[in-house]
């Protein structure tokens, strides 16, 4: 028998590869590495414009700040073991490292989604108290915002790696990625979860689940709001200023509602290729698509870009 160990610097976890591309590392390490390298560049000067451009330091500009800064975390924290395991070929994590990385890839998923929550909040703002705008999303406020939103999502998931440590697991484990989340390190262990699975519900429902449902009544009352203007044109502007933030949500949600369905209802009905897809897609898409989404949809961000591609014409 194979003894096991509750001492998290005596086991290690083998990550995943792509199923059936095993043998193809230098094929698919081209598109991850140029997916990272999109996130990177595209959300850096998305941070640059806002900072560099006195006339951007507004509510709504200071949110896609933050959501960039979310973005850059997300694909720093899932980095380091794609890299090791599409480029290097390395495979092995230790247990430390292992539980390190998923505290911090869940802190900036739910830092996205909270920011999602407060960029919805803020076209609701914008769009029923037009007048009242500036004097209740102040630059103090939108500050607090921004720091309730790191301390709440660092403070639900530091227990995480703690109870993980306390677990007993087989001295090599295989992981179904190439990277750690609680769910799939969690199924591994020998030990009883109750405890971890029912802490890692309520983080989840408590964070994740919370913001979808004040999204979407943020929505509502937005819809609510559009649908009461008289004119056409004035309804259509007043939708148009939240296009850019739906694309935004649904890049980030949709994947992790459909992880959910699979994980609750499908997982044995549907091939693996599936379910890790659907987990690519979740932490990899939101960080490269976000900067595209609001370069193509804003005006002031687009101008900025092409008069940084193309200064003499401008």
């Amino acid at each position: 028998a194979i003894s096991k160990h509750s001492n998290a610097s005596s086991f290690f976890f083998i990550l995943m590869d792509l199923p059936g591309l095993e043998t193809s590392h230098c094929w698919t390490a081209i598109p991850i590495c140029l997916i990272y390298v999109l996130s990177v560049l595209g959300n850096i000067t998305i941070m640059h414009i806002v900072k560099s451009v006195p006339s951007l330091h507004t509510p709504m500009y200071l949110f896609l700040s933050m959501l960039s800064m979310a973005d850059l975390g997300l694909s720093a924290s899932t980095l380091p073991s794609m890299v090791a395991v599409f480029l290097l070929g390395q495979r092995m994590i230790g247990a430390v490292a292992c539980f390190m990385q998923l505290f911090f890839i869940h802190t900036f998923s739910v830092i996205e989604s909270a920011v999602l929550l407060a960029m919805a909040f803020d076209r609701c703002v914008a769009i029923r108290e037009p007048l009242r705008y500036a004097t209740i999303l102040t630059t103090r406020r939108i500050g607090a915002i921004g720091l309730a939103v790191v301390i709440r999502s660092a403070a639900l998931h530091l227990p995480l790696p703690v109870l993980l440590g306390r677990l007993t697991f087989q001295p090599v484990s295989a992981l179904s990625h190439s990277y750690c989340v609680h769910p799939d390190v969690l199924r591994l262990s020998c030990s009883s979860t109750l405890v971890n699975s029912g802490f890692g519900l309520f983080v989840m429902l408590s964070t994740l689940g919370m913001d979808a449902v004040l999204i979407l009544l943020s929505y509502v009352l937005i819809l609510k709001t559009v649908l009461s203007i008289a004119s056409n044109a004035e309804r259509l502007k007043a939708f148009n200023t939240c296009i850019s933030h739906i694309c935004a949500v649904l890049l980030f949600y949709t994947p992790l509602v459909s992880l959910s369905m699979i994980h609750r209802f499908g997982k044995k009905k549907l091939p693996a290729q599936v379910y890790m897809l659907l987990s690519y897609l979740h932490f990899l898409m939101p960080p490269m698509l976000n900067p595209i989404v609001y370069s193509v949809k804003t005006k002031e961000i687009r101008v900025r870009i092409l008069k940084m591609l193309h200064p003499k014409k401008h």
